[in-house]
């Protein structure tokens, strides 16, 4: 299949775009060129928010499907409508269990909590602004996917809403070292008072799961993506203090203020059922914890001997993840 990647060329998105090519598909990824593209791909270069630079750089091309990884606004999908009527027979976007953020649920969260066709659309709020963009990264996700889920039939349209994602030497979000260099320090992490465990998926299996919704279904409207088994934030310290040592961690309650990362006041693990009853099957995080999180804590060059050891041990042991 021809197959076109907006933005991705990091973390997930370059696992998904190894696994497109080593199944034998044409691979063009479309950026601004602000980092090396991987070998094998066909390089486009555009700032997705001009559509005439889209437009431009688009021209007489034509794929079996879109994975836009970089779709974070209305007004980006907005500007997608138009760009890729025409061009593509399907359109996966990657989203994110953010956009559950008003959802605080005891029972795990199915996609249609979100109702798409009442959600409300602004695209004049000032998306283009970085810091406006970080503050409501749910809601500008939210709204594109409405913007989508109204199209009509320009094309078929799927969301993937991403649980929070592990594992990979190269997680660059720096949230599993802050656990580590605390732990090891032994000071306090700051938690919720009440405190709710999430659901997670290693980074892996999410780019397996993409390039399945790319190119092995035909699926549209949104669907959750997510290994079985919601995490603490003490299951996640918990195998880092036997990575690293040090411990037990010391948690502090706070009412107000910064919480560490991997702990919410809210509960809103996601259902996972619609994508397994589509044909794909997760794998339980205690299958891959451990090696997802020696895999982080390695690239930062924490504790990196005794790390690369653990790794491998690790990789060994787990249970193989069915990807």
């Amino acid at each position: 299949m021809d197959v076109l990647i907006t933005g991705g060329n990091r973390y997930f998105g370059k696992r998904l775009i190894t696994r497109l090519l080593d199944a034998g598909h044409r691979v063009t990824v479309l950026n601004r060129g602000s980092s090396p593209d991987p070998d094998g791909v066909i390089p486009l270069r555009a700032d997705r928010n001009d559509e005439a630079a889209l437009e431009k750089a688009l021209a007489g091309r034509t794929f079996d499907v879109v994975v836009d990884q970089v779709c974070y606004t209305p007004r980006q999908a907005d500007i997608a409508l138009r760009v890729f009527a025409g061009r593509t027979r399907r359109y996966v976007m990657t989203s994110t269990v953010e956009v559950y953020a008003y959802e605080d649920s005891a029972l795990p969260v199915a996609e249609d909590a979100l109702d798409l066709a009442a959600l409300p659309v602004d695209l004049g709020l000032p998306w283009e602004d970085p810091a406006f963009l970080e503050e409501h990264y749910g809601e500008g996700k939210r709204q594109a996917e409405a913007v989508f889920a109204a199209a009509g039939a320009r094309f078929p349209w799927a969301s993937v809403r991403v649980a929070h994602v592990l594992g990979g030497a190269d997680d660059f979000t720096g949230r599993v070292a802050h656990y580590a260099s605390r732990i090891r320090a032994g000071e306090p992490v700051a938690v919720p008072v009440v405190n709710r465990p999430a659901t997670y998926v290693y980074v892996e299996e999410i780019a397996a799961f993409l390039a399945w919704a790319a190119v092995g279904a035909d699926f549209t409207g949104p669907v959750n993506a997510h290994s079985h088994g919601p995490l603490t934030t003490a299951d996640i310290c918990g195998e880092i203090e036997r990575l690293v040592g040090g411990g037990p961690t010391l948690y502090q309650e706070v009412e107000v203020g910064e919480v560490s990362p991997f702990s919410f006041a809210r509960a809103y693990a996601m259902d996972n059922s619609r994508a397994e009853g589509l044909g794909f099957r997760f794998s339980h995080s205690s299958e891959w914890l451990r090696t997802a999180l020696a895999e982080t804590l390695a690239g930062t060059g924490t504790a990196a001997e005794k790390l690369t050891e653990t790794l491998t041990e690790a990789r060994a042991g787990d249970a193989e993840v069915a990807l």
